[in-house]
């Protein structure tokens, strides 16, 4: 029997007998790139025009034997209070940050030195404020926090160190929490976020 036949047997079986599926709950403002990073993710084309997502989608990425069912929630505020109930239950919670969003400034940039002009109510500072407040929530303590820092193509994007201090993270406690620069356009760093998700689909 030919090498080829033998690997694709044992694929087979590991699939079938080692096969895991884990559910992912993708938040974030609206137009942070959540529905492009999932597209993306399943093997999907990026497109600049993406339909906001009502309500939410569902959408399965499937890597080796782990099949990950990406729960993509919309992020207008009228969805926001959403997030608390499909968190629960989660073995992960994705939160999408738009990192060149200027509508929060750094301390010591000045108002004339910003690339473009502020979107009221959909920077960092709102971002924060719904993070925290789903961490607050019950049923879902410990459950592990990956924060994605998308739009890293686009020059005036933030640092991961700098979305780490305005977004506080470190006061997120009892979970653990990490925090990537990533861009669905571009794809990059998204190998790192999905090894990030299938090691917690070994835990669960």
């Amino acid at each position: 029997m030919a090498p080829g036949i033998f690997r694709r047997l044992y694929d087979w079986l590991l699939s079938w007998f080692w096969a895991t599926e884990m559910d992912v709950t993708i938040v974030g403002l609206s137009s942070a790139g959540k529905t492009s990073l999932v597209r993306v993710l399943a093997g999907g084309e990026f497109t600049i025009n993406s339909i906001p997502t009502v309500g939410f989608n569902m959408k399965k990425v499937t890597k080796g034997h782990v099949t990950l069912r990406c729960w993509d929630i919309g992020g207008q505020d009228r969805f926001i209070p959403m997030w608390k109930r499909y968190a629960p239950g989660s073995s992960a919670i994705v939160f999408v940050v738009d990192s060149a969003n200027q509508g929060d400034l750094e301390p010591g940039v000045r108002e004339e030195d910003k690339s473009s002009p502020p979107d009221p109510g959909s920077g960092i500072k709102k971002s924060k404020r719904a993070l925290h407040d789903l961490m607050d929530a019950p049923r879902i303590e410990q459950i592990p926090l990956l924060v994605l820092g998308n739009k890293s193509d686009l020059p005036n994007h933030r640092s991961v160190d700098t979305l780490i201090e305005m977004l506080d993270l470190q006061a997120i406690t009892g979970r653990e929490v990490s925090c990537y620069g990533i861009s669905a356009k571009e794809e990059t760093n998204l190998d790192a976020v999905l090894k990030w998700l299938i090691n917690k689909a070994s835990k669960t």
